[in-house]
């Protein structure tokens, strides 16, 4: 067939636009996230656009030294599609992060010199930093674990000098300083053990702000522990805590407690009870952690006023798989744990607070009337009396008396409704009161013991009736 000169014009045009058709779409998959920012108030991070930043975390500490590329992005396709937003992951890894190599057969650094790092292995972080990206996660990055400046346990070994801290801490920067999906976190469930290890911890930080700031910093302490018990720095942006692998560990009180510290900033519950670990390291005394606990240190966590959760499961922080050894009795493979439930179940947490939007939220526990022991039944309140709502958390069922008198604009809205939130299936639920007495109103869900908490939601007709249609997308 002979082609007329129209009709090579027309198929070169078709051509022209198939060509920008596909160089719209690669911009549009390479186009970064926004960089994150402390918003004005201090009080929750937010994008440089404006726009808070709701940090659902999860911990993946092995991620770029145990995984493939192909397990790499299944695990971060799982996390994407249950809604987390950040992965929090080290360089420099805890299990034999520096002799061990990578899937790829790469060490870190050459001759264990943080001066000397090793372009493949860094390359394939870069690689996963990205992939990250292209699924709206930001990742918490650790420069290294804290084994490789404080040997309290693990392999180590001790490598960092203030020093070479310091240079360590440039090279990132350099490297890292244009790739906007990051939060830089120092430390690595570590303490200063003494003054060389503040100097190796200030150095790093100092390398890094030399090149780079553009990004957050933080700290992650060991366990009982806030990065601003060990550190008060101006580098350090928002606070960050380890309540511990325990269930009787009060994640509220980390929360108020930094709060009330001056100058005042963000606060992230970092590293809580784990999902399948074993409660205070004993499972033959106490037994196993489950998505009961999840659910509990997320709601204190954000109804005491904090901006943020990390999750975190046994199996996958160390990747555990059938060639590996165990670590601390963790009994599932990293992939089959990816669908334990309290993953899920935080997925409903953040619809609440999207909806019920966590950083207008007031703590207020005099909301609560009648006893409410600090024990593992505590009961948590917030409020937001501009937006007309309150929201309280009850861990094992138990009652809860409301003073009206406290939340009153809400009840002089045009119609009031409650609900019970069911934490398990993030479905609402009535929520008649059973009793009412001049300024009290008292509240029971239908069950009750571990594994029965619920959230009761108070607020306007039409407030409910549009998150009753948001719960439905």
């Amino acid at each position: 067939m002979r082609l007329t000169q129209p009709k090579i014009l027309h198929m070169r045009l078709n051509t022209l636009l198939l060509l920008l058709l596909f160089s719209i779409s690669l911009n549009s998959q390479e186009k970064q996230l926004p960089l994150l920012q402390v918003s004005e108030n201090k009080m929750y991070l937010e994008t440089t656009n404006g726009d808070p930043f709701f940090w659902l975390g999860d911990t993946a500490w092995e991620l770029f030294h145990r995984l493939s590329k192909e397990e790499a992005i299944h695990y971060l396709n799982d996390r994407q599609q249950k809604g987390f937003t950040v992965v929090q992951a080290v360089i420099l890894a805890e299990l034999n992060g520096l002799t061990e190599p990578n899937a790829n057969g790469d060490k870190p650094l050459i001759g264990l010199d943080p001066t000397k790092i090793n372009e493949p292995y860094f390359a394939y972080v870069d690689e996963i930093i990205k992939e990250a990206e292209k699924r709206g996660i930001y990742i918490a990055l650790l420069p290294t674990w804290g084994d490789k400046f404080n040997l309290a346990w693990g392999e180590g070994p001790e490598i960092f000098t203030p020093e070479n801290a310091e240079v360590f801490g440039e090279i990132l920067a350099k490297r890292y300083k244009d790739q906007n999906n990051l939060i830089w976190v120092l430390g690595g469930d570590r303490w200063p053990e003494d003054d060389e290890d503040r100097e190796i911890i200030q150095g790093m930080a100092e390398g890094l702000l030399r090149f780079d700031k553009n990004h957050l910093i933080t700290y992650h302490p060991n366990g009982g522990k806030k990065a601003r018990d060990l550190f008060e720095k101006d580098w350090m942006d928002f606070d960050f805590f380890q309540s511990g692998h325990d269930r009787t560990a009060k994640d509220y009180k980390f929360v108020t407690e930094s709060l009330q510290l001056e100058p005042k900033k963000p606060v992230i519950n970092g590293e809580p009870r784990y999902e399948n670990h074993p409660d205070r390291f004993k499972p033959e005394v106490y037994g196993w952690m489950d998505d009961s606990d999840v659910r509990t240190s997320a709601y204190w966590t954000f109804l005491a006023g904090g901006a943020g959760y990390t999750y975190g499961t046994h199996d996958i922080w160390q990747m555990f798989a059938p060639n590996r050894a165990p670590i601390n009795k963790v009994r599932s493979y990293w992939k089959t744990a990816l669908q334990l439930p309290g993953a899920t179940h935080l997925g409903y947490v953040k619809k609440v607070f999207n909806f019920f939007p966590w950083h207008a939220l007031e703590p207020d526990q005099s909301i609560i009337l009648d006893e409410n022991p600090e024990d593992e039944t505590h009961i948590r309140a917030a409020k937001s009396l501009s937006e007309k709502f309150a929201l309280v958390f009850t861990p094992f069922g138990k009652e809860i008396a409301i003073d009206v008198e406290k939340i009153n604009p809400i009840f002089k809205a045009e119609k009031v409704e409650t609900a019970w939130f069911n934490t398990r299936d993030g479905k609402l639920y009535a929520a008649k009161e059973f009793k009412a007495t001049e300024g009290k109103m008292t509240f029971s869900p239908w069950s009750v013991g571990r594994g029965s908490d619920f959230l009761l939601i108070i607020t306007t007709k039409s407030k409910m009736d549009a998150f009753k249609k948001y719960l439905e997308k």
